[in-house]
C-alpha cells in the first residue's frame, strides 16, 4: 500500500509518496497521473498518514524559510550510479550551488557530466534531495525536473543562494 498527500507551495502544488515506514516521491502537479493511480486500491489519499504528515510539515517549514535540513527516512530507488549522484546531491548545503562538473568529481566520475545531469532528472526526491543546488559550469541555472527552471530559480532564491 502507498500513501499520498498534496500541498500547497510557493512553487506550485507538491504531492508526496510514501510506504508505513519511508518518504518514497515528492513530485510536482503535473506529474501527478504519471506516478499515481488513485483509481486503484493501491493508493490511498491519506493526509492522516504519519510520514505523509512529517514530510508536509517539512516542507511547510522549508518553504516558510525555517528548515534548511530535512529528517524524513527515504527509500529510494535507482542505478549504482544515480545512488551515488544522489547522495553526493544530500551533500550540498542549503544555499549552496554546485556545477555537474564537481558532482562528477566527487563521485570519481570526471567525464560524466551528461549522466550527472540525467540522474539528476530522475531524482525521485526533489527538494529533499536538492538537485536544484546543482547548475551549469558558467554558472547557468539548466534543466530542474526537466522544463521546470522557473521552478529552480525560486529555490535558489528562497534559499539565498542567487539573487
Amino acid at each position: 500500500m502507498f500513501y499520498y498527500d498534496t500541498i500547497q507551495t510557493s512553487v506550485g502544488n507538491l504531492f508526496v509518496v510514501c510506504d508505513d515506514n519511508y518518504l518514497l516521491k515528492v513530485g510536482f502537479q503535473d506529474d501527478f497521473n504519471k506516478h499515481i493511480d488513485s483509481s486503484t486500491p493501491i493508493y490511498q489519499y491519506a493526509p492522516e498518514h504519519p510520514i505523509c504528515q512529517l514530510v508536509i510539515k517539512q516542507l511547510r517549514e522549508y518553504f516558510a524559510g525555517e528548515r534548511k535540513n530535512f529528517e524524513i527516512p527515504l527509500r529510494i530507488k535507482g542505478t549504482d550510479f544515480q545512488m551515488q549522484v544522489w547522495e553526493a546531491l544530500n551533500g550540498i548545503s542549503y544555499g549552496t550551488l554546485k556545477c555537474y562538473q564537481d558532482i562528477a568529481m566527487e563521485i570519481n566520475r570526471p567525464l560524466a557530466v551528461r549522466a550527472i545531469g540525467q540522474a539528476n532528472r530522475r531524482n525521485p526526491i526533489p527538494i529533499i534531495i536538492p538537485c536544484h543546488r546543482v547548475i551549469g559550469k558558467n554558472n547557468a541555472l539548466t534543466g530542474y525536473a526537466g522544463t521546470k527552471i522557473d521552478i529552480k530559480e525560486k529555490l535558489l532564491k528562497l534559499e539565498g543562494a542567487i539573487v
